[in-house]
């Protein structure tokens, strides 16, 4: 129970269990010291006999407000126990050590005159799984962005200029401009030649947005446990064959 949270009887938090006190008699635990109030500055005192152990937790059986207004306790020198008479007060704010029930390290004899009917029944009991469910971080993602750089090949079509030449004859449409000049002589005539070639630049455009969202997903899953019962059998004396017959 040390260091574990205590929960009242609705689920709220109390706050924290930082001492247990033990019966000087029986040696169990009989008060938890809770740690409430801001920053843990306060010690509050709970009955241990209905404070149950659940997974990670401590649950108190009483409600959050009645913890808090318990009497207040002064520690004997060494803060190992708690003064008989504060025992007594807590007991009767708690309501438990009446009614046939005596509080741990009271007297056990019986008042002068009083004795225990008899009872012809007897009680069964047995444990139960009580089975919860807690919230806890299970892990983390986010979103990052980083550069790659990937090679990319685009096809587009290019043109380029070649020379051909054409002969043609003389003919009656073309011989002035033939005989024009002189009649043997060296000449040359340059032609220019043009072609295509491809010109890579590179833009930044958006393509999507990508953003991280959460959604809750259900699923079944199947925990057990040991538990223990009771169970009562019947045993009968046989007298005409002098001995005893289970039922």
């Amino acid at each position: 129970m040390l260091d574990h949270p205590l929960y009242d009887e609705r689920g709220s938090k109390v706050g924290d269990v930082k001492h247990v006190f033990l019966d000087d008699r029986t040696g169990r635990p009989e008060w938890l010291g809770v740690k409430t109030g801001m920053l843990g500055a306060k010690e509050t005192y709970v009955p241990a006999q209905r404070a149950e152990c659940v997974s990670d937790h401590v649950e108190a059986g009483y409600e959050k407000d009645f913890i808090k207004q318990a009497p207040d306790v002064d520690l004997e020198a060494g803060g190992q126990h708690i003064p008989s008479a504060e025992v007594q007060q807590l007991y009767r704010y708690y309501g438990i050590g009446s009614g046939g029930q005596e509080p741990a390290g009271a007297p056990t004899e019986e008042a002068p005159g009083r004795a225990h009917e008899p009872d012809d029944a007897m009680t069964r009991s047995e444990e139960k799984l009580r089975v919860g469910t807690e919230t806890r971080e299970s892990g983390r993602a986010r979103l990052r962005k980083y550069v790659v750089t990937e090679e990319q090949q685009v096809t587009v079509p290019v043109s380029h200029e070649e020379v051909r030449v054409e002969r043609e004859p003389i003919t009656d449409e073309n011989r002035d401009a033939a005989m024009r000049g002189e009649e043997i002589t060296e000449a040359e005539h340059e032609v220019v030649l043009h072609e295509e070639r491809p010109v890579v630049s590179k833009e930044t455009a958006p393509v999507e947005r990508v953003r991280a969202s959460k959604e809750t997903v259900t699923e079944q899953e199947t925990v057990g446990g040991e538990v223990r019962k009771e169970r009562i059998e019947m045993e009968e004396d046989d007298t005409s064959q002098r001995g005893r017959r289970k039922r």
